[in-house]
């Protein structure tokens, strides 16, 4: 069932990848970038090693940290910046901006409490809070992308606070230097 589910999330992530760039008028192939420029991260080159999907398709999903690049966390039912997020995240700017090459993916995740679709809007939301707090630090908004994953790729199977916590957080994917 998990699987089916798993597959229902990657195929929504797929079509709202395309309807993005529907919505941008394809300019981006008219100035020569690649496509997924405004997309999830699931084009030409495929998704980074760090993505939780490609790290839960290997089995290493919540096997310490992967890249770079800390998370951030989420008070429940919230894509809110607390201070401790705004801190992580001026560390992961001056990263990004130490490495100007670098495109990053920032995913959204949340915990297993709410619907489906209302999980993928809440991590959509996360991962956009994120994407325009690193951006007004100086980011150029072209190097981030967004995907939800909603509540499909959790750390912790667990039924508590502690474990729904560690759930509800943007994840931060080095794509390419």
């Amino acid at each position: 069932m998990k699987v089916v589910r798993l597959r229902a999330v990657v195929a929504l992530a797929a079509v709202l990848t395309l309807v993005s760039l529907v919505s941008l008028g394809c300019s981006a192939k008219k100035k020569g970038e690649a496509a997924t420029a405004a997309g999830g991260g699931l084009g030409e080159e495929g998704l980074g090693a760090g993505s939780s999907l490609e790290r839960y398709k290997q089995g290493t999903l919540g096997e310490g940290e992967q890249g770079p690049l800390k998370d951030i966390h989420f008070a429940f039912d919230s894509a809110d910046l607390d201070e401790q997020a705004r801190t992580v995240l001026r560390d992961n700017a001056n990263w990004m901006k130490d490495h100007s090459k670098a495109r990053v993916e920032i995913e959204g995740h949340c915990d297993e409490r709410g619907t489906v679709e209302y999980n993928l809007a809440l991590g959509t939301k996360r991962a956009g809070a994120a994407k325009e707090y690193l951006v007004a630090l100086g980011v150029p908004a072209d190097r981030l992308t967004t995907i939800s994953y909603g509540e499909e790729l959790p750390l912790c199977h667990e039924h508590n606070e502690e474990c729904w916590q560690q759930n509800r957080r943007a994840h931060f994917v080095v794509l390419g230097e």
